[in-house]
């Protein structure tokens, strides 16, 4: 294969949720023409010892993140809310751990 066909190819992100798992979790990219063709190309690279029971492929340019330099910001609201954390409540004796 070309450089130049590979480089026409989308990125696609990989994320896998294992046999143990109830959740995706990101494993790497790969180029692919298209979705099916990430799924299997997935499947191979990713799942050699069969630890996988689904994949996910999203193309990289579909992906929104937010910038760590505006952590501070974005975060921030949250910690108005003590309601979101519950340490302002007396727990019984009977009750260990939480």
């Amino acid at each position: 294969m070309s450089t130049e066909i590979k480089n026409e190819w989308p990125l696609w992100e990989i994320f896998i949720r294992s046999k143990q798992g109830l959740d995706h979790k990101h494993v790497g990219s790969l180029h692919a023409t298209d979705a099916q063709m990430a799924i299997e190309n997935a499947r191979d690279v990713y799942t050699r010892r069969m630890e996988g029971v689904s994949i996910w492929v999203v193309e990289s340019k579909f992906i929104h993140a937010s910038n760590p330099s505006d952590a501070a910001s974005l975060y921030d609201p949250a910690n108005d809310k003590a309601y979101r954390h519950p340490t302002f409540y007396d727990l019984p004796d009977e009750v260990k751990n939480m």
